[in-house]
């Protein structure tokens, strides 16, 4: 991924958002196209988190060993970021509805395979299609709001909540869905996504009536992988919120990859509903801080984002020390609300500085750059309780955390 400095306006046609007053004829308004998109947003995102409290079950059904579980993870993160370089950033002149069109099919298909192939052969490709799905996704689906949202007169700190909810919100519901479903359920490894398929399947149905917001170019331009072009008066900034996403996502991923651990190696607990319900008190908290703190300008947010991560993660790491299963949780649920707010406040920079008719391709280098977050500590996690016992692995992978978000949201502040 290379960075240059947006080139200056030329004759020829580009991309363009364009928010007419009205829908094309056959297309919804665009007030209900936003909520379309949020929807299928949010569901995507719960699908791709849906395996996270039902991995226990394979694992005991087939006997593998953990290592085969972070090798699962890092198939769907592959698959993410594989996406997202190749093709993250084609919205911008292929179109927002058939890009996020071809992801709801890919979702779809992943489920599908966990449907049919369940061995860890199965888990490993559905995993990295859906991965693929995401990847073009997140972007895709970040920019489509903005520009739906502003075509029906959104205010924009709604469409800015209502974007980083659906996706911070979206993989909360997700692992709540599946531990509650394999608590329940008599067929906990089919019915989550047997539902999932049933709802991806009709939204495919929605969103092909969703209107367009990207004028598509006559002659399609060269392909070329994903890069960043911003103006270069916005190039710190955005490299600044680069770093504050890539630690929000190794935060989140840090706290993931612990959870199990946490709940397994020092209280004992096998308890899928456990395993879900961690996950979601991280997320939804993210979620719902951004709600709390919309109108707060960019620095306080950011100041108070560093405070209640540093904050939650000592609270966690106390609660691995003494064994406290609350205070776990509440340590969690502080953590995620510092870097849900961090988190959003990187996406509102990117979108400031990068050029209109790049937005797509800007906030998917910004989410490549997360997501490189979020693979990181989970392969630290496994590779290190290999070598060490789980306490003073728990600890470290905390202080490190840690330190990635006092550094990264310190370059915003610069910023």
């Amino acid at each position: 991924m290379t960075t240059t400095a947006a080139p200056p306006p030329t004759p020829a046609p580009t991309p363009t958002p364009t928010p007419p007053l009205s829908a094309a004829p056959g297309r919804l308004p665009h007030g209900a196209g936003f909520w379309i998109i949020a929807l299928a947003f949010a569901s995507e995102l719960a699908f791709c988190a849906v395996p996270t409290p039902l991995y226990a079950i394979y694992q005991q059904r087939d006997g593998f060993p953990t290592i085969v579980l972070t090798v699962i993870f890092a198939a769907y993160a592959v698959g993410v970021m594989l996406s997202l370089y190749l093709a993250g950033h084609v919205s911008d002149w292929l179109g927002r509805r058939r890009v996020i069109l071809g992801s709801l099919l890919l979702n779809l298909l992943a489920a599908i395979l966990f449907l049919v192939w369940n061995d860890v052969a199965g888990l490993l490709l559905a995993r990295f299609v859906s991965g693929l799905g995401i990847g073009i996704l997140t972007a895709t689906a970040t920019a489509h709001l903005s520009e739906l949202g502003a075509a029906a007169n959104h205010a924009k700190g709604r469409v800015a909540l209502v974007s980083t909810f659906a996706n911070l919100g979206g993989i909360g519901l997700g692992p709540l869905i599946g531990g509650l479903l394999a608590t329940w359920s008599t067929r906990p490894l089919s019915t989550p996504y047997l539902a999932f398929a049933i709802l991806l399947a009709v939204e495919g149905i929605l969103v092909a009536f969703v209107p367009e917001t990207v004028e598509r170019r006559e002659e399609r331009p060269a392909y070329r992988p994903q890069r960043v072009a911003v103006p270069a008066a916005g190039r710190g900034a955005f490299w600044a919120a680069g770093a504050a996403a890539f630690g929000a996502f190794a935060v989140f991923g840090t706290l993931m990859g612990l959870s199990s651990t946490f709940l397994v190696a020092l209280l004992g607990l096998h308890s899928h509903l456990l395993a879900g319900l961690s996950p979601f008190v991280l997320f939804m908290a993210a979620a719902l801080a951004q709600i709390a703190t919309v109108r707060l300008a960019p620095g306080p947010q950011i100041r108070l984002a560093i405070a209640l991560a540093a904050l939650g993660l000592v609270s966690t790491g106390i609660a691995a020390v003494i064994a406290s299963l609350a205070l776990f949780l509440v340590g969690g649920g502080i953590t995620g609300a510092g870097i849900g707010i961090l988190f959003r406040a990187a996406l509102g920079t990117v979108a400031a500085v990068a050029d209109a008719e790049r937005r797509g391709e800007a906030l998917a280098g910004t989410f490549l750059i997360a997501y490189a977050g979020m693979t990181i500590p989970p392969l630290l996690t496994a590779a290190a309780l290999t070598v060490w016992p789980a306490l003073p692995v728990l600890v470290s992978l905390l202080a490190f955390a840690a330190l990635l978000v006092l550094l990264s949201g310190s370059r915003m502040l610069r910023h």
